[in-house]
């Protein structure tokens, strides 16, 4: 297992965009950090691809029922995941991005998608300082 790696800032700084709960059941007990895309797959430590949930649904996320519930699976936790992450950083979310940053000369104005690293400039913006 690839070990994330996040600081404790990091860490805060997710778990308080998510209002110190699960960002699927609204539970406050057990929170972790889930990374939606794994990092194994090119998921990054980016804010656009971590979200806090519970014990149950991180375990769920990851293919255990550890509650036995019927109406929830694995595929329906990750299209949650999904949907509040994209709804959170619409209209430009990507989760593979290890750098995301509003673009400050895009004429789309949203989050920039281009390059997944600042080693290469962005056509819409100019590199970071």
């Amino acid at each position: 297992m690839l070990s994330a790696n996040l600081s404790k800032q990091e860490r805060r700084a997710i778990y308080k965009r998510d209002g110190y709960r699960c960002a699927l059941c609204d539970s406050t007990r057990y929170l972790q950090i889930h990374h939606h895309v794994p990092r194994g797959e090119g998921g990054t430590n980016s804010p656009h691809n971590l979200i806090t949930l519970c014990s149950d649904c991180h375990a769920l996320a990851h293919g255990t029922n550890l509650r036995g519930w019927q109406d929830v699976t694995q595929e329906s936790i990750q299209q949650a995941c999904t949907e509040y992450l994209a709804d959170y950083y619409a209209p430009g979310w990507n989760p593979w991005c290890a750098n995301p940053r509003p673009c400050e000369q895009c004429p789309r104005r949203t989050w920039c998608q281009w390059p997944q690293t600042y080693d290469e400039d962005c056509p819409f913006d100019a590199p970071p300082p």
